[in-house]
């Protein structure tokens, strides 16, 4: 069993109509399949996606990005441990997990089709 996180995962995004989850940003800091945290509210997931830049609202960011990160940098769809949801984070939130242990979250079958130890492995996409 997963322990509990400390706080609460930041708000879900409501992800529908986005088409491509990977895109080439040379200057990101983490991968797609990669376990991470979120060092505010210490919550555990995997990329499945990564933007070059804020690609939601700009009503999105007012509401939800309280601390007003860099809109500039990249930003990365993550999927909760232990919970249903998706988050849309700022890369300066994140950081590499230690914890290689895979997550619970019944998403990982529409994005990956396997765990090797470290990482998920993404499905392939057709275009």
């Amino acid at each position: 069993m997963t322990p509990r996180r400390r706080g609460s995962p930041a708000p879900t995004t409501n992800l529908r109509g986005h088409g491509q989850w990977t895109c080439n940003v040379t200057q990101a800091q983490f991968n797609v399949g990669q376990l991470v945290e979120h060092l505010k509210f210490g919550y555990r997931g995997a990329i499945f996606g990564v933007d070059a830049e804020f690609a939601l609202t700009e009503e999105w960011y007012k509401e939800v990005a309280k601390s007003r990160p860099p809109k500039d940098a990249p930003w990365y769809h993550v999927m909760v441990d232990g919970a249903a949801n998706t988050t849309y984070v700022a890369e300066r939130h994140l950081t590499a997990s230690k914890d290689f242990s895979q997550i619970n979250n019944p998403h990982l079958g529409r994005h990956f089709r396997q765990f090797d130890g470290e990482r998920y492995l993404p499905t392939q996409r057709s275009h």
